[in-house]
């Protein structure tokens, strides 16, 4: 939910293209439920018994799964995709499927090599040039729009890594917390252009791996053992921080206002800036000035609200000055009277009199009284306790030998005044 937007999610979609596969489609679609809220009105207005309802929707169930059942195909038919990239594994077309994107072998139309991932992977799918990229790049991201499995929105890299021991590529996420190619003691060759100077030492800054990071904070050629720590992170708290904001850091000092961080502790999101902070020899958030320099707005008292709040404050402090305060006496408490229940004012029909009584009652008396003479006489329909089996009062309320407890609201209605 968005505001007051309902957002579907991908298995939403998924579900509208399983419905269609299927030829069961009147379940998406916004009619139906109209066309139930009409039947229930018409069965409270007596005019539909609740049995031809029941039997249309058991029809309808039944049509739906003997559907589901007939259905003998190995996937849903949709407007599918065939992705250019051709498999990691064994150079066949990788198409799409209703769950998946996977290998077809060479000629397209066979079961392939077993290369496949999901179109969904935690909660997001894949747009087709995401997984043109994804293919060709072997990773993607930072991408946002994820979900974990409690519900919490999470931004993540994705990469294909090949897996020794099953011999094909698999789908895995990069948080951007991978230190195994970073501090590994490997000597590290730099081929990007440095982004600027460290903060700390003056060495030059590039990517690597996750982080951007001081070239002397790895082993190199030129220095094999690091003397420097500056480091920070292409992604921090779910933001992708780009390398134009990392030499905006080293040349300024700050980044600019970046909207895309979530608490880990409140789970929501924030803006501030990202800063060198040379005290504690780390970037560190810098958050925005109010007016004012001031943290917070400036609170608005009662006297600036009045168009003479100003004046009338003025005279107040100045009185309050002169006069010393008097002692205030306090006053005996008053004794609560009790609080008088609510009168009804509505008037029974001489049908429904005869079985409530007579007298003026709140429309909520006369149910509990149609309800308590509706047990206290065994009205009740043992095989469906919803229908009610009218005597000879009732009768001559209900207008017919029974009615639902769905029609109750609207048959009482009709006999006050």
């Amino acid at each position: 939910r968005e505001g007051r937007e309902m957002i579907p999610t991908a298995k939403a979609f998924q579900l509208m293209t399983l419905l269609r596969g299927l030829q069961v489609e009147e379940l998406s679609k916004p009619e139906l439920t109209g066309e139930w809220e009409y039947k229930l009105a018409q069965m409270e207005q007596g005019k539909l018994s609740r049995a031809t309802f029941m039997a249309e929707i058991a029809a309808m169930t039944e049509h739906i799964v003997k559907k589901a059942k007939e259905y003998d195909r190995d996937t849903v038919p949709g407007d599918y995709a065939t992705v250019t990239t051709p498999c990691p594994t064994c150079g066949g077309v990788v198409k799409e499927n209703y769950r998946r994107y996977t290998c077809t072998g060479a000629d397209g139309a066979s079961e392939g090599c077993g290369f496949s991932f999901g179109k969904t992977p935690a909660g997001r799918t894949f747009e087709p040039a995401e997984v043109e990229q994804f293919m060709r790049d072997k990773k993607i991201g930072p991408l946002d729009g994820f979900r974990s499995k409690a519900g919490w929105p999470f931004v993540a890299e994705m990469a294909l890594k090949y897996n020794e021991e099953e011999k094909n590529w698999k789908l895995e996420f990069d948080f951007g917390d991978d230190k195994k190619n970073e501090d590994g003691g490997e000597i590290v060759e730099f081929t990007d252009e440095s982004l600027g100077v460290c903060p700390k030492c003056g060495g030059a800054v590039h990517e690597h791996g996750s982080n951007y990071v001081c070239s002397k904070a790895v082993p190199t050629n030129e220095q094999p053992t690091p003397s420097c720590d500056f480091k920070t992170g292409k992604l921090i708290l779910q933001q992708p921080v780009e390398r134009e904001q990392i030499i905006k850091l080293l040349t300024s000092g700050k980044t600019d206002v970046l909207d895309k961080f979530v608490s880990n502790r409140t789970r929501r999101p924030f803006k501030a800036m990202l800063a060198w902070n040379p005290e504690e020899g780390k970037v560190t958030f810098e958050f925005e000035q109010r007016e004012g320099g001031k943290k917070y707005p400036p609170r608005k008292t009662a006297a600036t609200k009045t168009p003479f709040g100003k004046a009338a404050a003025k005279k107040t402090a100045a009185k309050t000055a002169k006069t010393p305060a008097a002692k205030k006496v306090a006053k005996p408490a008053a004794e609560k009277t009790p609080r008088k229940a609510a009168v009804g004012t509505l008037k029974p029909s001489p049908a429904l009199m005869a079985v409530i009584g007579d007298g003026t009652y709140a429309r909520t008396e006369v149910v509990k009284k149609i309800w308590d003479y509706i047990k206290a006489n065994n009205l009740q329909d043992p095989a469906d306790k919803r229908s009610i089996k009218a005597d000879g009062k009732l009768q001559a309320v209900f207008g017919k030998d029974s009615a639902t407890m769905f029609e109750l609201a609207g048959i009482i209605g009709k006999h006050l005044s």
